[in-house]
């Protein structure tokens, strides 16, 4: 992985470094006066390929085609684990998943952990949360804490309903996932009224539920199956057309994994092309209204003069297979499920830039706090955390024998300079008197000459370097 700030940000860091895995905070220190504000909008579920070609062609997006043009996008951003609290664990405290030990939507970090955010308020910042977080533990789905064991065993869940979908009767209904719209509008009122008016930088977290499907009613035909829910309004943004069938292997064909997961969800049976493409068009629409909710955001910022003083990133806690390999929602580390969108926009941002390498939620945790207590790079930290220096070392010497190639060069060396000396001559003092490092040599010349020739006798120990 690489630190998103790599091939994109030119600014200075935003908070502080990470005080460390106790989670013990420091006392506040100043935050640096070109510090932008920061707006993070994570939505749920959302199938990162959809922000670049030929995705984008699917559905219209006009804010995420915004931070693209205006910013840096990301092709190759994953989830680090394909499930809510456990991807949104790994993105909220910067940790892997096997670190953060979430393995399921019932345990996530503990309430009490630092995450960035934490920090960035500790220096300074102004902070507010909206929304969906589900970092922490124990509250999202207890049946994820008991029902593991029926993977190690000849059982099988009882299925859930069907996927289904469900069109709003009002053609020009709007705004369709009322709570993440209310979440929405709470936090432009945050910017309005009091963000703008901060001389301190700020940051905002909005937390979305779309377009992550809406859960069924609580009884009838469909009782517990998931509803792609939208309106006439968010599906005309969709491109029918160009929505395509998945691939489908046949399930006497299927990894044991992807029967366990098609059969729990429901889809190992028939289903025709026509269903297949409307579930995919109305997810695609409700992709749809998550974008608006994110130009909301843009909106206001830019209708407050905070746009150009602001770093926006947009990015999802994992995807949705929307029946690809002949399964809905996510817990797959196929594309559909594990790639996610990241894109950054704002002050020091590259405007345009589509970046190749990979990248994972994990990696906005240092993005957000890149080393500003030591921005001159003065302080040398390694003799206090000589576990991590001794571990670093040796994963260096397993690449490369580097005190073996730091005798070889100074063998190069001492060869060259013989030769330059032998070259010389007779001149050898004049000449090296007036070489640019060395203006005082004609005072003290058999001084510097001694020194060279008990440099040049001295063997180079690699055991030493």
């Amino acid at each position: 992985m690489v630190l998103l700030w790599v091939s994109v940000v030119a600014v200075s860091a935003l908070a502080a470094p990470d005080p460390g895995a106790g989670g013990q905070r420091r006392g506040a220190a100043r935050v640096w006066p070109a510090a932008p504000n920061v707006v993070l909008v994570v939505s749920d579920s959302f199938d990162g390929r959809l922000t670049f070609y030929p995705g984008s062609q699917v559905v219209k997006l006009p804010f995420i085609n915004f931070m693209k043009a205006h910013g840096t996008s990301f092709l190759n951003a994953y989830t680090n684990s394909p499930i809510c609290c456990p991807s949104r664990a790994a993105m909220w405290s910067g940790l892997f998943t096997h670190l953060t030990e979430s393995w399921n939507n019932f345990k996530g970090l503990d309430p009490n952990y630092t995450t960035w955010m934490d920090i960035m308020e500790k220096h300074g910042y102004r902070t507010q949360k909206f929304g969906k977080l589900d970092y922490t533990s124990g509250h999202h789905s207890i049946s994820n804490r008991v029902e593991a064991w029926t993977r190690d065993v000849a059982f099988l869940l009882r299925q859930e309903g069907r996927p289904t979908v469900n069109l709003i009767p009002k053609k020009t209904k709007v705004r369709v996932m009322e709570r993440d719209w209310e979440n929405t509008d709470r936090a432009v009122n945050w910017l309005r009224k009091e963000a703008s008016n901060y001389t301190h930088p700020f940051v905002l977290y909005l937390g979305l539920n779309l377009p992550h499907p809406y859960p069924s009613p609580s009884s009838g035909e469909n009782f517990g199956s998931s509803t792609f829910h939208t309106s006439l309004y968010w599906l005309k943004k969709v491109s029918y057309d160009a929505i395509k069938i998945p691939k489908w292997s046949p399930l006497s064909e299927m990894h044991p994994i992807d029967y366990y997961s098609s059969y729990t969800k429901n889809c190992t049976g028939k289903f025709t092309e026509k269903e297949i493409k409307n579930i995919r068009a109305f997810y695609y629409a409700m992709c749809a209204e998550t974008d608006a909710m994110l130009g909301e955001i843009i909106l206001a910022l830019r209708q407050l003069g905070l746009l150009q003083k602001t770093i926006v990133i947009y990015t999802s806690d994992h995807g949705e297979l929307a029946m690809e390999h002949r399964q809905f929602y996510k817990m797959s580390m196929y594309e559909a499920s594990a790639h996610v969108p990241l894109l950054m926009m704002g002050p020091g941002i590259k405007a345009n830039l589509q970046v190749p390498n990979v990248v994972s939620l994990v990696d906005i945790y240092p993005t957000m706090l890149d080393l500003s207590s030591d921005p001159d790079e003065l302080t040398n930290i390694a003799t206090q955390f000589p576990e991590v220096t001794y571990s670093l070392d040796r994963k260096l010497r397993s690449i490369i024998n580097y005190p073996k190639v730091s005798a070889s060069v100074h063998r190069y060396n001492k060869e060259q300079f013989i030769k330059w000396k032998q070259s010389v001559g007779q001149n050898y003092s004049n000449v090296i008197a007036n070489l640019r490092w060395h203006q005082d040599w004609l005072q003290e010349p058999r001084k510097y000459e001694s020194a060279i020739d008990l440099w040049l006798k001295t063997p180079a120990n690699p055991k030493k370097i």
